[in-house]
């Protein structure tokens, strides 16, 4: 059987991995994926892990989708972090009626891509909604097929559509991808293959059947123990998984070349108990933050139920074990860059670009310090202040 078709998931990212790291420096360098490589990732239906089964997706487990991220990762970043948002946008299919579902990600190359919230949105008319506005981040919009974008509602009458919390509703419109003005703008220090440029909106008729809100996991179409997990912990989920697998990449890297490096006046790295030292502790770190992830997203997937969404303290506990296999991710990327020295500091290095992915992800929500704020609040038995 071909290695991009077999069953398993992770075997399959894996079979990608002397690819994508042959293309990474064009990747970089052109902000897109070149062919073959694409159509061998749309094979592998690399971007139809969380799609549901329904619509001819994968609907593999969390832990399952975050091994083959990981895989994918560790050779070339920007690649993870579009497959980690591409399957983020297919978990709006449970949301949509199947009928819609199906022509924004039936086929196997279908992907979506969108931008983060903010304040621009919709006005809501018969039908459907027109939509306005310019957006930024939509990872992997050079590969979509579809598009989204995230944003409160007005009324006809002028007021905003309140949720139950009394605070203004945000809704998803998904469209094909060449009703968006694309804008060339993506400049940033690391992750510059996945071109998260900004797209601009101007007043684009969306029917409701293309519509849809991430606020109300019980109202999903699809059940299941994967959808009872609500998007933001998913997200999480992939934004570690892209980290442990920059951070598996980097130590890769790094052992080989304490094979040979030999700094002057030092001995070979691999036979400096400093480096000896620091390198298991790299790995314990490594091992210890994607076990604690994979614990702990097994626990919560074996117990989920197949309608209502997990709870709070659930949520809690996913985002507490992906903040940490972030932020581990991000102390071993910087031990493995300084130790690795003058050659890690050159374009086309080993490090140099992994380095600057990790730090540009770093500073992604997902990433944030806080979030142990929160977690520490429903763990002391103190209602959070922000929405899970």
């Amino acid at each position: 059987m071909d290695q991009l078709t077999t069953p398993d998931p992770v075997a399959r990212a894996k079979a990608l991995g002397p690819e994508l790291l042959a293309a990474a420096d064009e990747i970089e360098r052109t902000q897109s994926f070149p062919e073959p490589l694409l159509t061998h990732l749309h094979d592998a239906r690399m971007f139809q892990l969380l799609l549901p089964r329904s619509v001819g997706g994968e609907q593999v487990a969390p832990g399952t989708y975050l091994k083959a991220l990981i895989e994918i990762a560790k050779c070339e970043g920007s690649v993870g972090w579009n497959m980690f948002v591409g399957n983020s946008a297919a978990l709006i299919a449970p949301f949509l009626p199947a009928e819609s579902a199906r022509a924004v990600f039936g086929d196997r190359r279908d992907a979506c891509a969108w931008g983060s919230v903010n304040s621009q949105g919709a006005k809501a008319v018969d039908g459907g909604y027109l939509v306005n506005g310019t957006w930024d981040f939509a990872s992997g919009s050079r590969q979509a097929t579809w598009m989204g974008a995230h944003g409160p509602v007005t009324e006809p009458d002028g007021t905003l559509r309140l949720n139950e919390r009394g605070v203004p509703l945000i809704r998803t419109w998904l469209f094909p991808k060449e009703n968006a003005e694309l804008l060339d703008n993506w400049n940033p220090v690391g992750l510059r293959g996945t071109c998260s440029q900004s797209y601009r909106i101007d007043n684009l008729f969306i029917p409701e059947a293309f519509s849809s809100t991430r606020e109300y996991p019980e109202q999903r179409r699809e059940p299941g123990p994967l959808y009872a997990f609500p998007q933001q912990s998913l997200y999480a989920v992939g934004v570690s998984g892209v980290a442990l697998g920059i951070a598996r990449g980097m130590l890769e890297a790094f052992r080989e070349l304490s094979m040979k490096k030999v700094p002057r006046g030092r001995m070979r790295l691999a036979d400096d108990a400093i480096i000896q030292a620091g390198y298991s502790r790299a790995e314990a770190k490594w091992g210890s933050s994607r076990a604690y992830l994979l614990e702990t997203l097994a626990d919560i997937y074996d117990a989920a139920d197949d309608v209502e969404p997990i709870g709070v303290p659930d949520r809690a506990r996913t985002r507490l074990a992906c903040t940490n296999a972030i932020h581990a991710s991000v102390k071993i990327a910087d031990w493995v860059h300084r130790e690795a020295g003058v050659s890690a500091i050159f374009p086309g290095s080993a490090f140099e670009r992994r380095w600057r992915d990790m730090h540009t992800l770093s500073q992604q929500i997902q990433s944030r310090s806080h979030h142990y704020e929160l977690v520490g609040k429903v763990q002391m038995g103190v209602p959070p202040d922000v929405f899970f």
